[in-house]
């Protein structure tokens, strides 16, 4: 052989190897990405709650093949009774470790096997289901958490975090399901120890955060019942021992705190409890928690000046639970205007910049865009004024916050002229109900002649939250549309009031309290449709992309005859994949679908058996290649006209 060739032939042969090895590191490294990618460890995907998977098996253009995968049924389906509260299925599986984990209405956690939906194992904590749980029987989901100092295949090397709706946090054994021994009492911790707790009153619905090792857990304490409710103490506890670290109380009691100290013996007050879902910054150390009204929820009277930190997003640092900054989107809530929607972080390019955000929404509708660094707004918020309260002993904050970017995402005025029926007689009946209230657009405080509130206690925004794609800087949304109408009743005549609604005693105030919506005699909403919406917004100016009706109430509370206008109410979220879609359930009409991103375009539809209230997750598995997406479909403990159902259902293509 000449020495050129020996030459050439040696160099063909290393970069022959130099290519196979670096198609092997990339392979590994793809492979190592895939992992990661394939499954969903956390309820909003990612710790910050963006909902959004890189997968793109299940893309626009074959998604109309979309066919059940399996179902998993819980065996647990409770109707209300007399001593019984109603049940529904609002948990979102996490994909963990080749392990689906979910939670019950009854609280059990469950394992399953995320190719067929056969269960592994299963864990009971036996909870009282007579107790007062104000939401019904509902569990939104777990947390996991991979200790570092124990070896793969020890007990607890990766723990399952469940809260419950009796008041515990409880740490199982990710491979068994046993509970960890050197967690609190035998695997377990009581969250009972809190100012003016109330077993029923006080229980938990949402799965807890876990950052670095710890366990952060909030509470959902019920409205309505009286001043003095338990307060919304935020808590986290260390994730190997279950030892308390910090606390944290939205509204302390201190009069230090309060504007007047004067008033120090006349403030009472509780709640403004973090119930929804919180999520976490890894890189910042930082805990987002968003808050609810403080208590009562429309007599504030009794808890004067702003009320801060309730119905407020506030950043926490992890490692001590002091606050790092808080914004408060609701002053002195008279309205039920919890902050229900999870934190959302993401980075947006914003003139010119790349800028670390949370994404807040409120049941108002308003959506606020925060710096994640220190709370100031990026989109421009202004405080507005707005109506007085003529009710006496009570001082409604005279200014509210109102973002100028995004607009509202719903209607916040209804007159009587706007008044939907399908009949002549349905909206002549609306008509003269909005008439009657009090109704000076939103703000308008409750009223003992009665206040129209809009939108109502049900959204705007709720916990259903949004999804966020990176790719193209949109924010996709549900909304709800309807209407509420709130009456005082004094003390004194609270016991003959007979008026058709949701009674709130709220004891220890002067009034009583009657909720409830604005429903024709059809049963249909008095708002015009539609009455539930998905939007997708731009969020690198804020603007609404499109905008478009989601589900249908044709069925709701009956058949109807005549064709019924687009768009239901809606609780349960979006998801994102960068297969182009938008996955989303929670309509009255028991269906999920899917959207395309760009154009809001309906791609398809699947008919559950009962409606999807929570939010949906995908994932794929190494061992079979697929993707699948999965919805628990369990119907709402509050919507008598919806059936119920146990049923977990997973999707994926033929």
């Amino acid at each position: 052989m000449k020495p050129d060739a020996a030459r050439s032939k040696r160099k063909t042969s290393i970069l022959a190897a130099c290519l196979i090895a670096c198609f092997l590191l990339s392979a590994r490294e793809t492979s190592a990405q895939d992992a990661k990618d394939a499954g969903w460890p956390y309820y909003g995907h990612d710790a910050g709650g963006m909902r959004y998977s890189p997968l793109t098996q299940i893309n626009r253009d074959n998604v109309s093949n979309l066919k059940v995968a399996w179902v998993f049924h819980t065996g647990e389906v409770q109707e209300s009774s007399a001593d019984k509260k109603r049940s529904g299925f609002e948990t979102t599986p996490i994909l963990v470790d080749g392990t689906l984990y979910i939670t019950t209405p009854f609280n059990r956690v469950i394992a399953l096997d995320p190719a067929t939906g056969k269960q592994r194992w299963a864990y009971d904590p036996l909870i009282d289901r007579t107790l007062d749980y104000g939401d019904g029987l509902v569990n939104r989901g777990a947390s996991t958490w991979l200790d570092p100092s124990r070896a793969a295949g020890k007990p607890c090397h990766r723990r399952v975090f469940e809260a419950t709706q009796d008041a515990r946090l409880i740490a199982l054994d990710g491979a068994t399901g046993k509970p960890c021994a050197d967690f609190g009492n035998g695997g377990q911790v009581s969250l009972r120890e809190v100012p003016g707790y109330l077993a029923g009153w006080y229980h938990m619905t949402s799965p807890p955060a876990v950052i670095d090792d710890i366990v952060v857990v909030g509470s959902a304490i019920d409205d309505n019942h009286r001043v003095d409710m338990p307060a919304g103490v935020v808590r986290a506890f260390d994730a190997r021992s279950g030892t308390l670290r910090w606390s944290w109380d939205p509204i302390p009691r201190n009069p230090a705190d309060r504007d007047d100290t004067n008033l120090a013996n006349a403030w009472r007050s509780g709640a403004a409890n973090a119930w929804s879902i919180m999520t976490v910054d890894l890189e910042r150390d930082l805990v987002f928690v968003p808050t609810g009204s403080a208590s009562p929820d429309y007599y504030g009277g009794l808890r004067l000046g702003d009320n801060k930190w309730a119905d407020s997003v506030v950043a926490l640092h992890a490692k001590t639970g002091k606050i790092a900054w808080g914004f408060q989107l609701v002053h002195h809530d008279l309205w039920d205007y919890d902050t229900a929607s999870p934190p959302l972080l993401a980075t947006l390019t914003h003139d010119g910049r790349k800028i670390p955000v949370v994404i807040q929404g409120n049941k108002t509708g308003f959506l606020f865009v925060l710096n994640r660094d220190t709370g100031e707004p990026v989109f421009p918020v202004e405080e507005r004024a707005v109506p007085k309260s003529d009710v006496p002993g009570e001082v409604a904050s005279p200014t509210q916050p109102f973002p100028v970017t995004p607009p509202a995402l719903v209607p916040q005025r209804l007159t009587a002229d706007d008044a939907w029926g399908p009949t002549p007689e349905d909206r002549e009946t609306c008509r003269n109900w909005i008439k009657a209230y009090r109704n000076e657009g939103i703000f308008t405080p409750p009223s003992i002649q009665g206040t129209l509130v809009v939108p109502g206690n049900l959204g705007g925004m709720t916990w259903s939250g949004y999804a966020f794609d990176p790719q193209r800087s949109l924010l996709v949304v549900n909304t709800n549309n309807i209407a509420a109408g709130v009456r005082l009743i004094p003390r004194d005549k609270v016991q003959s009031d007979n008026e058709d609604g949701d009674y709130g005693p709220q004891r220890g105030s002067p009034y009583g309290m009657l909720r409830r919506f604005l429903q024709s005699p059809s049963d249909l909403p008095c708002s015009a449709p539609p009455w539930g919406t998905l939007a997708a917004v731009e969020m690198t100016d804020g603007k609404i992309r499109w905008q478009v009706p989601l589900g249908t109430m044709q069925d709701f509370g009956g058949h109807h005859a005549s064709p019924v206008p687009p768009g239901s109410i809606s609780l349960g979220g979006p998801i994102a994949t960068a297969g182009g879609l938008i996955f989303i359930a929670g309509t009255t009409d028991s269906a999920i679908r899917a959207f395309d991103v760009e154009t809001g375009k309906e791609l398809w539809k699947w008919q559950l058996p009962a409606s999807g209230n929570a939010t949906p997750m995908t994932y794929r598995l190494g061992a079979t290649g697929k993707q699948y997406l999965v919805i628990a479909a369990g119907g709402h403990p509050k919507i008598t006209e919806e059936s119920l159902s146990d049923a977990l259902v997973a999707f994926t293509l033929p």
